[in-house]
């Protein structure tokens, strides 16, 4: 089942955007396996990420593999961050 991890940084940048994806993405337009997509907006409060998998274990192995042993991130995102997921039950595209 797709799952679906946003997190928000309240305060954040661009720059940190930018320092946190060189350290954890081959590459700033490939994905990382299982990501099926990435979303990032700034808000007038700081930055907002929703990643979109294949699955929740895909994602968790990301996360334990590749996000965490990457933090801090020099010039990345300042803490704490506001994390959610959730298995996907709904999905419409155009």
């Amino acid at each position: 089942m797709t799952y679906m991890l946003s997190h928000f940084w309240p305060g954040a940048t661009e720059e940190n955007y930018l320092a946190e994806i060189a350290a954890v993405q081959p590459s700033p337009t490939t994905l990382p396996a299982g990501r099926l997509h990435h979303f990032a907006g700034f808000t007038s409060a700081g930055i907002l990420i929703t990643a979109i998998w294949d699955s929740k274990e895909s994602c968790d192995r990301f996360v334990q593999e590749v996000l965490l042993p990457a933090q801090p991130v020099e010039g990345g995102f300042p803490n704490p961050v506001e994390e959610h997921g959730a298995e996907i039950f709904n999905e419409i595209s155009a």
